[in-house]
């Protein structure tokens, strides 16, 4: 039985705005999105059973259809029926380092890589578009996370136009393993307390797009000018998280303290990671961290951004 490892990296917002409602009930978005080689690797083997079983070693992660990873394959074995007869069920081992509802795509990336595995085991010839547009079917993070790098998306995220990618810039990301946020219940806070300031019509959205592809984040991007970046980055949502979350708030001031070239809250959160110059000042951020916040629950991480999303590692 043929079986495949492939590395899915987890991924971090350096902007996220939201600019108003879609008719499906979802939010209008502007978004860049960056890949980080902090990673889960995902085991694909064909089973000789028509069953689809999940398995990870995070026993945070369900290993039932609630799994987007199960979903992924399921959705596979929808949209092939006549493949899934001929080749049957997969047996799906998620090894997890990417911490859970983290706001870093975990469970997205963990889809997307089983798409691209289930591309592989069934000889589908299937382009990076269609699995990006399969993607969009199970979350709104999955297209970006097939292909990864560096992306502005639009839409509810789907909608992807790729950036020059930026490589091996360093960062620190901090997360309470015991802290979640709900990203419906932030979504919902954000348009109860803020939605009088969307925008409303068509034109006004596009324009609006538009002006962040010209703006001062894709820019510094462009010229890979970290210390831009870290000045530029922003996310709507801390407006809705920090004063309902004062760990993510005391988490996000004591990186600002440290001197790092900026620091924002990832997605809906609880995740926090801080922009840094070298490997050398992102070790001495999380020295300084563990000292200003000596908490066991705490999970520290130095990491940097990559310019690929899914990779296949190896085939047996």
């Amino acid at each position: 039985m043929r079986s495949y490892t492939l590395i899915a990296p987890a991924k971090i917002n350096l902007y996220l705005e939201i600019i108003g409602d879609r008719p499906d009930g979802y939010h209008e978005l502007i978004m860049i999105l960056q890949s980080i080689d902090l990673a889960d690797q995902i085991d694909l083997q064909a089973s000789v059973t028509d069953k689809i079983r999940v398995r990870c070693d995070n026993p945070q992660v369900p290993s039932d259809n609630s799994n987007i990873a199960h979903r992924a394959a399921s959705l596979m074995a929808e949209e092939f029926p006549e493949v899934f007869a001929k080749y049957g069920g997969v047996d799906i081992t998620i090894h997890k380092n990417i911490p859970v509802a983290a706001g870093l795509a975990g469970g997205s990336t963990n889809a997307a890589a089983v798409l691209i595995g289930m591309n592989l085991l069934w000889n589908l010839g299937l382009t990076q578009i269609e699995l990006e547009e399969l993607g969009a079917k199970l979350g709104s993070d999955v297209p970006f996370c097939v292909a990864g790098g560096t992306a502005i998306a639009t839409g509810r995220g789907e909608q992807l136009s790729p950036l020059p990618s930026l490589d091996a810039i360093y960062l620190v990301l901090g997360k309470y393993r015991s802290l979640e946020v709900s990203t419906a219940w932030a979504y919902k806070t954000y348009r109860q307390e803020f939605g009088s300031s969307y925008i409303r019509d068509a034109n006004s959205l596009v324009s609006r797009a538009e002006a962040v592809h010209s703006g001062s984040m894709v820019k510094a991007i462009v010229h890979r000018d970290a210390a831009q970046i870290g000045q530029n980055l922003h996310n709507d949502l801390e407006r809705v998280v920090l004063p309902i979350y004062p760990q993510v708030l005391q988490l996000r001031e004591v990186f600002a303290s440290a001197g790092v070239l900026g620091t924002m809250m990832s997605g809906s959160g609880p995740s926090v990671f801080a922009l840094c110059e070298s490997q050398q000042q992102a070790e001495q951020v999380k020295f300084h961290v563990e000292k200003t916040i000596p908490d066991e629950d705490l999970e520290l991480f130095i990491t940097r951004t990559t310019t690929h999303g899914i990779q296949v590692r190896s085939l047996v």
